[in-house]
């Protein structure tokens, strides 16, 4: 990873765990997969791009994805985004589907989400990294360990969150989130992913984006304009 270069709202907490000998150890791994030509995604100034683009100081919400993309040109380091010009793929849009239902939010014609990103959403996966066309190829390396500290950080918050949990994966790794209806401060929402495999179970109906933007509101704060801007 070389210096790490990260927003300091999120380096100054988390510089215990780029000193710890696992985070050494998943730096040595990527090293080793690069000099042996294997193609790692996003490229390697993209991995802590959802950090970078939402310092802890501005997380509102936080949607949990599981692996960046595997194909060429599709990930750049937001969970479900891929970069302008890239085909919008499936479980987006659903997503798209779902917003259009429950907000009346015309379906955007691409799959960058930087938008959100920009207003305090964190678009974070489990793990940073991934082998062109290999998924799950770099699970258990140590990222799962590195985002959860990340999700601890934001559970941490005084300020309430929302976190938009889709699918089991996404629902064990924050089950520790400190939620309204355990008598915490965060509102936590679940619903089945939004692939196509899936969707149909529950994703579809959940209304999970007017439900965020109404809590944000009843709590003082601005509601997320979910409306994804046009492409130059």
């Amino acid at each position: 990873m070389g210096e790490i270069k990260l927003h300091p709202g999120w380096l100054e907490p988390l510089k215990d765990e780029f000193a710890d000998p696992y985070m050494t150890a998943l730096r040595e791994f990527l090293v080793t997969e690069k000099a042996a030509g294997k193609r790692v995604f996003p490229a390697g100034g993209e991995w802590f791009r959802a950090l970078d683009l939402t310092p802890l100081e501005q997380v509102r919400v936080v949607i949990l994805g599981q692996d960046p993309y595997h194909g060429e040109g599709q990930a750049h380091g937001l969970c479900f985004s891929v970069r302008p010009g890239v085909r919008t793929p499936p479980s987006l849009v659903n997503i798209y589907k779902e917003m259009e239902a429950d907000l009346g939010i015309p379906r955007a014609r691409h799959g960058f989400l930087e938008h959100w990103a920009q207003q305090g959403v964190l678009l974070l996966n489990a793990v940073l990294t991934v082998q062109m066309s290999m998924a799950a190829s770099h699970q258990g390396r140590g990222w799962e360990r590195f985002t959860d500290a990340v999700i601890r950080l934001v559970n941490a918050k005084q300020e309430p969150v929302v976190f938009l949990l889709w699918g089991s994966h996404a629902q064990k790794k924050a089950a520790f989130v400190d939620s309204i209806d355990k008598g915490g401060r965060h509102l936590v929402l679940k619903a089945p992913h939004p692939s196509p495999l899936s969707a149909h179970s529950g994703f579809f109906g959940c209304r999970h984006f007017s439900k965020a933007n109404a809590f944000l509101t009843s709590r003082g704060h601005q509601p997320i304009d979910w409306a994804l801007p046009e492409l130059d």
